[in-house]
């Protein structure tokens, strides 16, 4: 059996799931917000109650906001700045008692469609979350591929490329620096182009909604947002070339993309043709904590 957990800033989900797939139990409890120590008792108590539950050995896989550093072996780039320079993996290990394995959410999302959602059977697989931030997953041949510091997918701090004369130098980003991919296509990025146009704050399922009844503001952001998106996965393309690309995050929802997205990107794409399939994860909400599990 499989446990897998993910490490969310609002709350922390678990699921067991067996040779096969299926989740056989599911658990989700609140975030214990600025408290590391809380964090990893919650995290622990899980783990513990689906031992006694499942009555059998189990490996644990964790998802978690930013990284591990290789170089000192603490969190590092989390939005869940509690946990930043915490040695969460050695914290963590010591209360569950086992071995664990850790990855980022992103490279969690993008294992668990390349293993056996909207990806599977492919040999390179980019995934992308497109949500509160906006992050990213590389699979080669079901494994993930984190790279020398842990941070390959890492496509959310990059500059948008090819900016237009309004994108440049472009927001600031958390990160401390402007014009980040994340700063453009997170839902708090679509919020404030439509605050730019209009300065009316709405988040971003209230402006694809006034895009579907045609209102002229709403429908030219969300165009605007679709010509974004098709350049910065443009240059994942050029670099990468992956066999597919799945969209998970709440902007996955936008049923527009899959198909205006690929034909806005390829003249971008530094190819004949650009054929690049563009598809919506199978797990949806789960496959941050599916994947997880199937680190192991």
């Amino acid at each position: 059996m499989r446990i897998g957990i993910d490490v969310g800033g609002t709350k922390i989900e678990a699921v067991a799931i067996d040779d096969s797939g299926d989740i056989r139990l599911r658990r989700r409890v609140a975030t214990p917000r600025g408290d590391y120590e809380a964090t990893l008792r919650a995290i622990a108590d899980l783990v513990d109650g689906f031992k006694v539950e499942l009555w059998e050995p189990c490996t644990v896989g964790v998802g978690i906001p930013g990284t591990i550093s290789p170089a000192t072996g603490w969190v590092k780039n989390a939005n869940s700045v509690w946990l930043i320079d915490k040695p969460l993996d050695r914290d963590l290990e010591r209360l569950v008692g086992q071995p664990l394995r850790f990855s980022n959410d992103a490279n969690c999302f993008a294992l668990s469609e390349a293993t056996d959602g909207a990806a599977a059977g492919a040999a390179v697989v980019f995934g992308v979350i497109v949500g509160t931030g906006t992050g990213g997953g590389i699979i080669v041949h079901g494994r993930v591929l984190e790279g020398r510091h842990h941070i390959a997918g890492e496509w959310g701090h990059n500059p948008l490329p090819w900016p237009e004369r309004d994108e440049w130098p472009g927001p600031t980003c958390y990160c401390g620096r402007t014009g980040c991919i994340e700063t453009f296509l997170s839902g708090p990025g679509l919020s404030r182009a439509y605050h730019l146009r209009t300065a009316q704050v709405v988040d971003a399922a209230e402006i694809v909604r006034r895009a579907e009844h045609e209102e002229p503001a709403a429908a030219q952001v969300l165009a605007k947002y679709e010509h974004r998106m098709a350049r910065a996965l443009a240059s994942v393309i050029n670099l990468l070339d992956p066999d597919v690309i799945v969209l998970g995050g709440g902007l996955s929802n936008i049923d527009r993309l899959y198909a205006n997205v690929p034909r806005l990107w390829a003249p971008f794409v530094f190819s004949d043709r650009a054929t690049t399939p563009l598809v919506k994860a199978a797990h949806g909400d789960s496959s941050g904590v599916r994947g997880a599990a199937w680190l192991w």
